[in-house]
C-alpha cells in the first residue's frame, strides 16, 4: 500500500525500485502471464478447473477490494462471490482488451457499489437501535498501528463511493492512475480529481480526529 496517503502534495506516479534480479523477475512475470493466458483461454471454453485457478490467484484480492469498499467482512464476501459468479458467466465475452485483473476488478467494484447503495437504502428505512449505534461517533483509537489502521478505515468509509473506489485501487491495490481509470470506466482526469479530493478529505478528517483526541 502506498504510504503517502495523507501527506500533502501532488499525486505521485508508481515508483520503480531497483531489484537485484530484474531479468529473473521479468522472466517469472512472463511465465505467469503465459500461464494465466492459458487458464483464461480454457476457462472461456467452459473449463471450470481453469477458472478455479484464476479464482485462486485473484479471489483474495477481489475480497480485499470489496472489503475496503464496504467495510463489512460479510458484505464483502457476498460482493466478491457475486462478482466471481458474474465473471464466470461473462467470461466467454472477455476479449482481452484489458488485463484479466482489470476486467475482474471492474466487476468487483460495480458489485460493491451496487451493494453499498442497497445497504444505504435499507438503513434509511430502518429506525432500530442498531442503526443509532452505527451512526454514533467511533470509539477512541487503540494506540499503535492497529489504531491508525482503524482510523484510516473509518475515514475511508466516509468518502463518496467513487472517490473511495479510486483510493482503494490506487493506494491499496497499487494500481496506476491509468489502470484505475480503465477499471472504473472513467476519464483519466476524473480519476485524478477523485484522488485529489479524496486526499484532501482524508487529511481534513485525520486532522479533525487529532484535534478531538487532543481535547479529550
Amino acid at each position: 500500500m502506498r504510504s503517502n496517503l495523507l501527506k500533502p502534495g501532488p499525486i505521485q506516479g508508481r515508483s520503480n525500485p531497483v531489484v537485484p534480479s530484474i531479468s529473473e523477475s521479468a522472466k517469472q512475470a512472463a511465465d505467469e502471464a503465459s500461464e494465466e493466458s492459458g487458464w483464461i483461454e480454457r476457462a472461456c471454453a467452459g473449463d471450470t478447473a481453469a477458472f478455479r485457478r484464476l479464482v485462486e490467484r485473484y479471489g483474495d484480492r477481489a475480497y480485499g477490494l470489496a472489503l475496503r469498499m464496504l467495510g463489512s467482512p460479510e458484505e464483502a464476501e457476498e460482493a466478491a462471490q457475486d462478482a466471481l459468479v458474474r465473471a464466470w458467466r461473462a467470461l466467454p465475452r472477455f476479449r482481452g482488451d484489458s488485463r484479466f485483473a482489470t476486467w475482474l476488478y471492474r466487476i468487483v467494484v460495480r458489485r460493491a457499489l451496487d451493494r453499498s447503495a442497497a445497504l444505504k437504502a435499507r438503513r434509511a428505512r430502518e429506525t432500530t437501535l442498531e442503526e443509532t449505534e452505527l451512526e454514533a461517533p467511533p470509539s477512541p483509537d487503540l494506540p499503535g498501528s492497529e489504531g491508525v489502521s482503524r482510523r484510516l478505515d473509518q475515514l475511508l468509509g466516509s468518502l463518496p463511493e467513487m472517490q473511495r473506489a479510486a483510493v482503494v485501487l490506487y493506494y491499496y491495490e497499487d494500481r496506476s492512475v491509468e489502470e484505475v481509470a480503465r477499471t472504473l470506466g472513467l476519464p483519466l482526469g476524473t480519476v485524478k480529481t477523485h484522488l485529489h479530493r479524496a486526499r484532501a478529505l482524508l487529511r481534513a478528517g485525520w486532522e479533525l480526529e487529532e484535534r478531538r483526541s487532543g481535547i479529550e
